[in-house]
């Protein structure tokens, strides 16, 4: 008869902390108090006010941890039970934090897209708390027989449960056997007192009483894209634009700019960003440099949206059309490459919308329509969308253009300001999407108050720009980026931009090419996802006076721009884009962004933070730890001593290890205090391997 070999079901999850499972509770006693027998409190993950899923991406390492307690001094364990969505069930045993707070923790990475349940179990551990007091006592020679007997009696308990391994319970039964042995004394009873390998098998099945049961929570866990991804930026209208004998620039097309596409992937970036690609109003059209005087072959903001060529739902004449677009999205999937798309609601004065649904913008006394405004900056060529004078003919009509996308091929969305709309809006919109698209993502571009910010992300929004951009110094980078690990990492992924087209900072005006390295290699380790604006590669860095927006902004106008005569004359950062992205493709420490630990320098001008990624959570199976040490000042050479908490990645303090500078091959002996030297004119970042971690 022939037989069949069953191919092993994967794991759902990567965990240090997995243990054998076992039944859950089905019901506790009935009692007065809403309390659990051993208190359960300030569960995580999860999101404030409790009224939205916390959120994780697929390979994340996300810490589970819960406050846990009781009164006295006898020992109690806590266990998380998860519920993939497929329906695994599995048990992971939390660990001390020993951090004077009663918190628990354990840290595990989902690996199944969907909506994941949880819940905490708390109990007395009998053998941790015996073993406890027999440390004590024996050791003291106070009842020590006592203590023996009860050791005996927990190991008997322990050899009566059929579910533990036969070899298991023979050791144990050999235990009970010792310390009940009047031929044996106390120090053969302290040795099984301290016996690791008994511990462990009281770690892994431990005997429990007073059973306590958390409630039930759950985790939404997204594609792993919705949380890890190098973006690339550029306007498709640039990319084979040319320079006609008349002075006027021809439109590149979406055929053009798939001729980009092979050098923005071997860069590393796996996401495109595309402004909007619609028809462009002609009324109140902007010239360049955001003037009102346009002259006849100035193309206009893409964001002014809309035209009599059509709204949302089309392509821009001068690209293409429909079908050019799907070969474009076509294209950069054989590279490697998502196309994001931008959705940005609002209107050129001309859109279709304007005359079809007038209800759906603001009338001023005048009669005439409300233009966009974000003081001082007028945008006379766009109205805003209302959403409150038909919010379910809008509703309709946004999921529409949102699902005519989709069937084009896009599955990730760049919202514009997202902050000018209602919050109630994105909700909705979000939530409707993914319950028929799960692998949709959403980008909000929220530069906007912590409140709205945060809002959105809690809201369902699966990326966020942040203030990155304008956090510079040494200070604000350590407490800007500890705050995105910890803080807000269970329902806020950041995105660090390092410049787009309306941001082009000081630090990168006056910072010359140091502090385009500098800001590269910060949000390309510091954060899984990051994005960079085409032009900083060339260093572009002159601004319109007084102001943060580069000075002949792409928004109004073509670039025609020589990117391989640049990177043949050594005068593209392109290069070191790519190595960066070679470093994070390589290391699966910085595909995660929890793992983020800010260590210390005697310098306020070199930042210094690692990512450490155990072996047991990695999926090269293999322990992954890199440290960062920057320079953040772009117009000096700082050399300091570096300070580091090794124990992050399983190295005792005083003990050496070796490490290995990826951008430079060189190698060094390194403990946990070092000397570092590094010039912001030739090389101000280390990006340094541990060799061997744990």
């Amino acid at each position: 008869m022939a037989t069949t070999t069953r191919t092993p079901t994967p794991p759902a999850c990567r965990s240090a902390s997995v243990i054998p499972l076992r039944a859950a509770a089905d019901s506790q006693p009935e009692r007065e108090s809403i309390t659990p027998r051993i208190p359960l409190a300030l569960p995580s993950p999860a999101v404030p006010g409790g009224l939205f899923r916390p959120k994780a991406y697929v390979g994340e390492a996300v810490p589970f941890r819960v406050t846990a307690f009781r009164e006295g001094h006898d020992r109690i364990g806590v266990h998380v039970r998860l519920f993939s969505p497929s329906g695994e069930e599995s048990l992971h045993r939390l660990t001390s934090l020993a951090d004077g707070f009663d918190r628990w923790a354990a840290v595990i990475a989902p690996l199944e897209q969907g909506v994941w349940a949880f819940r905490f179990e708390s109990f007395g551990d009998d053998f941790a708390t015996w073993e406890h007091a027999a440390e004590v006592k024996i050791a003291a020679g106070v009842d020590a027989a006592l203590m023996r007997e009860l050791g005996a009696q927990l190991f008997d308990r322990a050899v009566a449960e059929k579910a533990r391994p036969i070899g298991e319970r023979r050791v144990l039964e050999a235990a009970a056997l010792t310390l009940r042995d009047p031929a044996a004394d106390d120090a053969a009873a302290l040795q099984i007192v301290r016996n690791p390998a008994i511990a462990g098998y009281f770690a892994a099945r431990p005997l429990m009483s007073l059973v306590s049961l958390g409630a039930r929570h759950e985790l939404l866990v997204e594609r792993e894209r919705a949380g890890v991804g190098a973006w690339y930026e550029f306007f498709p209208r640039s990319e084979g634009a040319k320079k006609l004998k008349d002075g006027s620039i021809k439109s590149g097309t979406f055929r053009t700019a798939m001729k980009r596409l092979p050098a923005v992937a071997a860069m590393g970036f796996d996401v495109l960003y595309l402004p909007p690609i619609h028809p462009i109003g002609t009324i109140n059209r902007k010239g360049r440099n955001n003037t009102l005087d346009p002259q006849p072959c100035d193309p206009g903001s893409p964001w002014a949206i809309g035209s009599a060529a059509g709204g949302h739902d089309a392509v821009h004449p001068d690209l293409g059309t429909l079908a050019d677009f799907r070969a474009f999205v076509r294209s950069a999937r054989a590279e490697g490459i998502e196309v994001a798309l931008d959705l940005a609601l609002q209107a050129a004065p001309d859109h279709p919308w304007v005359t079809e649904h007038p209800e759906w913008f603001t009338s001023l006394p005048d009669g005439t329509i409300a233009f966009a405004e974000n003081p001082p900056k007028k945008y006379q060529d766009i109205y805003p969308v209302n959403f409150d004078n038909d919010p379910e003919g809008i509703r309709a009509e946004v999921l529409r253009v949102v699902r005519h996308w989709i069937a084009q091929g896009v599955r990730i969305f760049r919202v514009d300001n997202p902050h000018t709309k209602p919050l109630q809006f994105w909700e909705w919109l979000i939530a409707t999407v993914t319950a028929q698209d799960p692998d949709v993502v959403f980008l909000a571009e929220a530069f906007t108050r912590p409140a709205p910010l945060q809002g959105l992300a809690i809201a369902g929004f699966q990326q966020s720009y942040t203030y990155f951009t304008w956090r510079n110094t040494k200070p604000e980078l350590e407490e800007f980026l500890t705050g995105l690990a910890d803080d807000t990492a269970d329902f806020l992924r950041p995105n660090l931009f390092v410049n787009t087209p309306d941001i082009l900072t000081e630090y990168l005006q006056f910072g010359g090419r140091p502090a385009y390295k500098i800001r590269a290699a910060i949000a390309a380790t510091a954060a899984p996802t990051y994005g960079v604006y085409a032009g900083y590669e060339l260093y572009e860095n002159v601004a319109r006076p007084g102001s943060e927006e580069n000075l002949d902004n792409e928004k109004y106008e073509y670039k025609v721009r020589d990117w391989a005569g640049a990177e043949a004359h050594g005068d593209s950062l392109a290069p070191y884009l790519r190595r960066l992205n070679e470093i994070r493709a390589q290391h699966p420490a910085l595909r995660q962004l929890r793992n983020l630990r800010v260590h210390w320098s005697d310098d306020d001008g070199i930042l210094v933070f690692s990512k450490h990624l155990p072996a047991a959570l990695s999926p090269t199976g293999r322990a992954d730890t890199l440290i960062v040490v920057v320079n953040v000042d772009p117009h000096s050479v700082r050399q300091t001593m570096v300070h580091l908490d090794t124990r992050v990645w399983g190295v005792e303090p005083g003990d050496p290890f070796e490490v290995e500078d990826l951008f430079t091959g060189a190698t060094w002996t390194w403990s946990e205090h070092n000397f570092v030297r590094l010039d912001a004119f030739t090389e101000p970042v280390h990006i340094l391997h541990v060799k061997e971690s744990r």
